[in-house]
C-alpha cells in the first residue's frame, strides 16, 4: 500500500497507533525520554512515533506493550474502517488529531462522573473559552 503524499500526512492507522501509545505512556506518568530509554530510541523517536510521522514496527509495537504491560490489541482498539461496499453510519467519526495531555485526558476521565446538566455546562464554559474559532488562548 503507498503511504501518501505529504499533502495526505501520516497514514490514519499510524497515527491512531502513536495516539494510543501518546495516551498510554501520559496515563502510566512516563515522559517520551523514559519510553526512549526502554526500548533504547530517542524522545525524538518516540515523538515521530506518537504523532504517526514515522510507522511502529511490529517488533517495537510488541516492546512497547510489554513495557506498558498491555496487549498489542490495546494500540486498535476504538480505531474503526468501513466495511467493503458498505456505508459509514450516520454518526461523525471521532476525530482525535489533537495533542493529547495529561488534562484533556483527565477531562475524558472525569467527565462521565458529572451529571448530563452539569456536563452541558462545561462544555458551555469550555466552548465559551475557545471562542468563536476554536483557538483559546494558550496558557
Amino acid at each position: 500500500m503507498v503511504r501518501g503524499s505529504a499533502e495526505d500526512g501520516p497514514h490514519p492507522v499510524d497515527r491512531h497507533v502513536g495516539r494510543r501509545v501518546c495516551e498510554k505512556r501520559i496515563a502510566l506518568g512516563y515522559n517520551q525520554s523514559d519510553l526512549g530509554r526502554a526500548l533504547g530510541l530517542t524522545f525524538q523517536q518516540i515523538q515521530k512515533y506518537e504523532k504517526g510521522a514515522n510507522r511502529v514496527s511490529a517488533s517495537k509495537l510488541w516492546d512497547i506493550a510489554r513495557f506498558f504491560k498491555v496487549d498489542i490489541g490495546y494500540f486498535f482498539e476504538g480505531l474503526t474502517t468501513a466495511a467493503p461496499g458498505m456505508a459509514e453510519g450516520e454518526a461523525e467519526p471521532f476525530v482525535h488529531d489533537f495533542p493529547a495531555t495529561r488534562q484533556s485526558m483527565e477531562i475524558g476521565r472525569l467527565a462521565p462522573q458529572l451529571s448530563v446538566r452539569q456536563q452541558k455546562l462545561v462544555l458551555d464554559m469550555m466552548r465559551e473559552m475557545a471562542g468563536p474559532d476554536g483557538s483559546a488562548d494558550k496558557g
